[in-house]
């Protein structure tokens, strides 16, 4: 990973993420450690946000709504559309909005990447098995480099946490997965672990496997 060519992306960790997520807190420090470790390295921070307009233009199909007609959920006139107050964006930092699961589509992510040279991702959000895992894909369809840090994730339950997870070791080809105190000790030039993709499908899971698959993550090879 060359540091120079490197962004932390951070997906919707909001305040509307405290209700319905699982491990919300711990998603939460995981990535309190990451900026702390990308900050003084000067690596840009981008966050998204989810947002859903109260005045019903471009709503995703079926989006829900209330008696009102206007969406329940990461409304534009709420302060649960904001980001988590333990790591909230400084005035350095971009905050992308976005109106579909994944931060790629119809947002200026991509632009802003590419001014800034980018080819090295750090990625954590919410949730995984929605808006990060679409992100993770359109990164890689973009030709990013992907690095997850499956501890600053969470979804509403762990099953489709860890499917998640492991989908995207199957089919992002150049993937590294981590632990946040790995993925610092990587940045700092330190030894660490990480799981890495060497073929497709390399992590094939049942549903009375997932749990011993995903385990392997943490083990299976060093840095």
């Amino acid at each position: 990973m060359d540091l120079s060519r490197t962004a932390l992306v951070l997906i919707d960790f909001q305040k509307e993420s405290k209700y319905g997520i699982q491990g919300v807190q711990p998603a939460v420090a995981a990535a309190d450690q990451l900026l702390a470790a990308c900050r003084p390295l000067d690596i840009p921070v981008i966050y998204t946000r989810q947002i859903n307009r109260t005045d019903g233009f471009g709503l995703p199909n079926h989006e829900v709504l209330d008696d009102h007609g206007q969406p329940v959920y990461y409304r534009d006139d709420a302060e649960a559309k904001e980001i988590i107050d333990d790591i909230a964006p400084t005035e350095f930092d971009a905050v992308i909005d976005k109106h579909r699961w994944s931060g790629f589509h119809a947002t200026p992510l991509d632009l802003i990447l590419r001014n800034l040279d980018i080819k090295h991702l750090i990625m954590g959000g919410f949730v995984t098995d929605g808006c990060l895992m679409t992100s993770v894909f359109d990164a890689y369809a973009h030709d990013y480099q992907v690095n997850l840090v499956k501890d600053g994730c969470a979804a509403t339950n762990d099953g489709a946490h860890k499917a998640a997870i492991l989908m995207m070791a199957n089919w992002v080809y150049d993937i590294e997965i981590f632990n946040a105190t790995e993925c610092v000790h990587k940045l700092a030039g330190k030894d660490y672990t990480a799981w890495h993709s060497t073929a497709p499908d390399q992590m094939p899971f049942s549903g009375s496997t997932l749990d011993s698959v995903f385990d392997s993550l943490d083990s299976d090879q060093a840095g």
